[in-house]
């Protein structure tokens, strides 16, 4: 898919969404409302049938003004003209909140003329194992004989009767958390689509030096008069031979990894002494780098260099990271390697005069086949394997690894072995 369209076709989707969310916030909104609604007038009805009942049993006459008045969302007063029977009010409201279906939690106060106080009535609730929640309800500023009701799980009660637009709002969730990991995997696959192709890329332009060096080599070989320059000859076989054995390194390198991902790496630990490790592949990188001539120093500081470890995979880590060193070098590679024990393990650094790592890039060098983005100059050669390599190996043998870097500044690797292993 193109990148305009697969932009066209995200932007589409979530304007979808979005739509979709606003217009289910709003229906919920409107439901919630009704529900509240309903819920207000049923209340008012049945509060306006228990204050019409105890005038009848008191033989008052009914006030001009409402009876019933809302003084917030859950709490409301119902104004009487005479002192109030406790157990009275509460078999009443039970009876008419019973006959409203209103399956609520409510609580009732009594304001005494006498004492000019609440006086606490009963916290009624569904649940016989409740607790007794008995508490003082907020004053009124008349001065009258009434009584108050309190519905304070009110809000959880209305959520409830909400019913389908909950499941209905659950589901909108769902799918949007679906929506958002669907797209973290189409940008995933894009990323690895990439890398794939940078990869590619690297990979023509790795092999096709070497084969076309081969190729050369063989058109003149194939010349008859090469039989009489024996030196011609084994000059051009040589290049050949070299040439191949460099492809055979990249074709490895890449099975390597093949092997690895698929975590067989297969460790076949000895005790080595990384001193002598180091300055194997110390000796082995100055001969690849004639050319460049490296200025390589190391301070060994650890006095115990010994570690458990494979041999062939320890040394790869060393070789890597200093031909990396070398290889994104402008100037004369200047390297240095030092080790230390720490504790019980052993660790190695080595510090570069490279072009260095932009902060960005730092964690990313050690994925498979990310290489820093350098344009269309591809004048350092690789496939993006080398460090996706060390930090695999490393972890493998239990330790840890770390890596300081910025653009211009050279950079420094580190890394720590277990030693008892």
């Amino acid at each position: 898919m193109k990148r305009n369209t697969l932009r066209l076709v995200i932007v589409l989707a979530i304007l979808c969404i979005v739509g979709i969310t606003v217009t289910q916030l709003y229906w919920v909104q409107k439901a919630f409302n009704l529900v509240n609604d309903q819920f207000e007038r049923d209340v008012n009805i049945a509060l306006h049938n228990v204050a019409e009942h105890f005038f009848e049993i008191s033989h008052l006459p009914p006030p001009k003004e409402d009876p019933i008045q809302q003084l917030s969302s859950n709490y409301y007063v119902v104004m009487v003209n005479s002192e109030i029977d406790v157990q009275q009010v509460e078999a009443m409201l039970k009876a008419e909140f019973s006959k409203r279906d209103i399956a609520v939690d409510f609580e009732y106060g009594i304001y005494d003329c006498n004492t000019d106080k609440m006086v606490y009535g009963n916290y009624v609730s569904l649940d016989e194992n409740e607790a007794d929640k008995s508490r003082t309800l907020p004053k009124w500023n008349k001065q009258n004989y009434y009584f108050g009701v309190n519905f304070p799980t009110m809000g959880s009660y209305l959520i409830n009767r909400m019913g389908i637009w909950i499941f209905s709002t659950v589901v909108l969730l769902f799918v949007i958390l679906f929506f958002a990991y669907t797209l973290f995997v189409i940008f995933r696959q894009k990323r690895l689509s990439e890398i794939q192709k940078d990869f590619i890329n690297n990979m023509t332009h790795e092999f096709k030096t070497p084969i076309s060096t081969i190729a050369i080599a063989t058109e003149v070989l194939k010349h008859p008069g090469i039989v009489h320059s024996p030196e011609r000859l084994l000059n051009y076989a040589t290049i050949i031979q070299n040439e191949n054995q460099r492809l055979k390194k990249q074709v490895e390198r890449v099975l390597q990894i093949a092997a690895l991902d698929k975590e067989d790496i297969g460790l076949k630990k000895e005790k080595l002494n990384l001193h002598e490790l180091v300055k194997h592949a110390i000796a082995n990188i100055e001969l690849s780098f004639e050319d460049k001539k490296p200025e390589i120093h190391y301070e060994f500081h650890a006095k115990n260099p010994f570690l458990m470890a494979d041999r062939l995979h320890l040394t790869n880590i060393v070789y890597n990271l200093l031909d990396n060193a070398i290889k994104y070098c402008k100037e004369v590679p200047k390297i240095h390697i030092s080790t230390e024990n720490k504790g019980a393990h052993l660790g190695l650094t080595v510090k570069d005069n490279g072009i260095g790592i932009a902060e960005e890039h730092l964690r990313k060098v050690f994925s498979k086949f990310y290489r820093v983005p350098t344009g269309n100059v591809h004048d350092v050669k690789g496939f993006g394997l080398g460090l996706h390599y060390v930090a695999i190996v490393i972890r493998a043998h239990g330790g840890t690894f770390d890596l300081s870097s910025s653009l211009g500044n050279g950079a420094t690797f580190s890394f720590v072995l277990p030693q008892d292993q």
